[in-house]
């Protein structure tokens, strides 16, 4: 068994799409890594911020094309939760979504057809980035 990725234990990620095939797939995928748990899984806006308010995940993987809007979920759910990092999952590669998503403070972008071991070590990736912020601002060195 390989050890918790973090001293705190693993890291939370949030799953929001509309596919709910989609959703149960990542969230098996998401499950079955020992360094992961899974904080919740959303089909709409509301719910994702409201699950991401409730459970602090450290990554949030988001479908650009969510009901209620991929931009807005993700401007509110980074108000919602400082240090969270968003993960942008689209079926589109072109420009105009990823600017889009990057405008309102996106960290990362993939287009959906990529393999587990990417969207995990993206995962894993942006989860690193969250805790060391955490830590930073825990220890008053966020602004330092």
């Amino acid at each position: 068994m390989i050890p918790p990725a973090t001293p705190g234990g693993p890291l939370r990620v949030l799953l929001c799409d509309d596919n709910d095939m989609l959703r149960a797939a990542l969230a098996e995928v998401v499950g079955a890594q020992p360094d992961l748990a899974l904080a919740g899984s959303a089909a709409n806006a509301d719910e994702a911020i409201r699950l991401a308010t409730a459970q602090r995940p450290h990554v949030v993987v988001l479908d650009v094309r969510f009901p209620g809007g991929g931009p807005y979920t993700a401007e509110q759910i980074l108000r919602a939760v400082p240090g969270v990092r968003i993960l942008a999952f689209s079926a589109y590669g072109d420009q105009g979504p990823r600017t889009e998503m990057a405008a309102v403070g996106v960290a990362g972008y993939l287009v959906k057809g990529i393999t587990n071991a990417r969207l995990l070590a993206e995962i894993r990736a942006l989860g690193a980035e969250a805790l060391k912020d955490t830590h930073s601002a825990a220890e008053g060195g966020a602004g330092a």
